[in-house]
């Protein structure tokens, strides 16, 4: 027979068994190959457009698609997983379905000129990324409520830190490839009238496959719980984890942990969303001194900008590795805020150089705040959630993620005019929001975990 619920109708995970480190490690693998593929779009998207003809003004609104699929999309899938028992599980099922599809419009995007018959490139490249991006929301989502589905409260800070150390591993090897292909002699320039370099395609190509095997791996190595199983470990009936909850109730009670975090979310979602659209026309312009982004000088730059981020991603992985600790012994709220204002002063020193090798010292603070990110908002509200609606609001937690997002697509072109065309400018400007966010986590989150 099933526990019996709890008095405060949240569910407790003190019941749960603990697993082992490789058990929690093949939970969130699969999401290595997510951030793969992630990171090749965040680096290369920008250089993609801009080759098939985007003006750089209007660059912010393509990437639009991202926050505006994850805001519609991952509500939907967490509720829908919340719902869902199958032989595969209740979230395998659509980070196995997601994936399949992002893997095919990444195999897709980079050739976007060779469709022409079909539909203008520009189009075509816009339709593909906004397929990539839904797909790739309906994969991330369920990963993140299958750590709290499977992982107990005691071992929640080192889950959501092993899935920040493989999102930032897989973060690394995205954003390196263009510039590793390039070290072993594929050409980083288009051939005679085409548009995209072969080491962008081919990019594309090996994150496309690496998306699809690591999934399968999480997907053949991970057993979900059962309903029955489920139920006991989180204190909860059958019948209360089958209960149909409509979604306009769900917002109405959305705990207020997840009301606090909203806060940060949006300043520190708006200065990532301005850093990835803007830092390869940023660093073109201010290093490179250039802004066709035909030319040798602006792949280079473009090469250049995924090596940053794979550094970001590195350091990240590398304070992934105590955050833990750091969590634990300082406190969730005040190791996230801390490790923000290390990534606002990081974005703003970038305004201030002139080397390019100097920005890895940027960098650093990135990777500490992105780290954070990553994990630290997760571990601080899964712990706020009843157990039989962990997926959708989860997914609801995502317009944290996708509104600010989506406001700073609309500002961003907005923001570059103001600036006087300086993309560094509004890197400078993303330096501000983060360090605001930072500040902002200590003042509003009232969590002391």
């Amino acid at each position: 027979m099933a526990a019996p619920v709890s008095a405060s109708g949240k569910g407790s995970s003190s019941l749960k068994p603990k697993l082992n480190f490789w058990q929690i490690w093949n939970i969130s693998f699969g999401f290595l190959g997510v951030q793969i593929g992630y990171s090749l779009q965040n680096a290369n998207t920008s250089r993609i457009l801009s080759a098939i003809g985007a003006d750089p003004h209007h660059l912010s609104l393509f990437w639009l698609a991202a926050p505006v699929a994850g805001l519609i999309v991952q509500p939907i899938v967490g509720l829908s997983s919340d719902k869902t028992w199958t032989r595969l599980g209740r979230r395998i099922p659509f980070i196995l379905g997601g994936s399949f599809v992002s893997a095919a419009a990444m195999f897709f995007m980079p050739n976007s000129e060779n469709f022409a018959a079909i539909l203008p490139p520009l189009i075509f490249g816009a339709t593909m990324l906004l397929l990539m991006d839904t797909s790739f929301n309906v994969t991330m989502q369920p990963f993140r409520a299958l750590v709290s589905d499977m992982v107990p409260d005691s071992q929640r800070n080192q889950g959501y830190s092993v899935q920040s150390f493989l999102i930032n591993a897989g973060a690394v090897v995205g954003s390196l490839l263009p510039f590793l292909l390039t070290a072993w002699g594929v050409a980083n320039e288009p051939a005679e009238g085409d548009k995209v370099a072969p080491t962008v395609i081919w990019s594309f190509y090996f994150g496309g496959a690496a998306l699809l095997l690591s999934v399968i791996w999480t997907s053949i190595r991970t057993r979900e719980y059962p309903p029955a199983e489920y139920a006991q470990y989180n204190n909860i009936s059958e019948e209360d984890a089958a209960q149909k909850v409509s979604f306009l109730t769900l917002l109405k009670n959305t705990p207020s942990t997840m009301m606090q975090l909203a806060v940060t979310q949006f300043f520190s979602w708006f200065s990532l969303f301005l850093m990835w659209v803007f830092t390869t026309q940023g660093i073109a312009q201010h290093i490179w001194g250039t802004t066709d982004a035909t030319s040798k000088a602006f792949n280079e730059a473009g090469n250049w900008t995924g090596v940053i981020f794979a550094a970001y991603s590195v350091f990240a992985a590398l304070y992934s590795l105590v955050l833990t600790k750091l969590a634990d012994r300082f406190g969730r709220k005040n190791t996230y805020a801390v490790s923000l204002v290390a990534g606002g002063l990081g974005l703003l020193s970038m305004m201030f150089i002139h080397d390019k090798n100097l920005l890895f010292l940027s960098m650093i603070g990135v990777g500490i705040a992105w780290a954070a990110i990553l994990a630290l908002p997760y571990a601080i509200l899964s712990s706020s959630l009843p157990a039989r609606q962990t997926g959708v609001y989860m997914g609801i937690f995502n317009a944290t993620i996708t509104i600010p997002q989506i406001v700073a697509g609309l500002l961003g072109g907005v923001a570059l005019t103001a600036l006087g065309g300086n993309a560094i400018y509004v890197i400078g400007l993303a330096g501000a929001s983060m360090a605001l966010a930072g500040i902002l986590a200590k003042v509003v989150i009232k969590s002391n975990d």
